[in-house]
């Protein structure tokens, strides 16, 4: 199985430009992209198996995701 892309510029392609800005001019923006990021990296190694983990930890790893992503998302909507 292969797991979905939920990098941001993936979910988000209309805001391409506006990622951008925001990761080089707010660096708690920056810091959370990063976080986001590592989530998913992690989440994606244990769907394609690369690493063995509880369903528990990876659904809590999922809600982390989304948590940050729901926050990064207000973020980047906000004009």
């Amino acid at each position: 199985m292969i797991p979905e892309k939920h990098d941001l510029h993936h979910e988000f392609p209309e805001y391409h430009d506006r990622i951008h800005e925001l990761k080089i001019s707010d660096a708690h923006f920056s810091r959370m992209f990063e976080e986001y990021h590592d989530v998913n990296r992690e989440v994606r190694r244990i769907e394609e198996g690369v690493e063995n983990t509880s369903d528990e930890y990876l659904e809590d790893l999922k809600k982390k995701r989304l948590l940050l992503k729901d926050c990064l998302y207000k973020m980047i909507a906000e004009t």
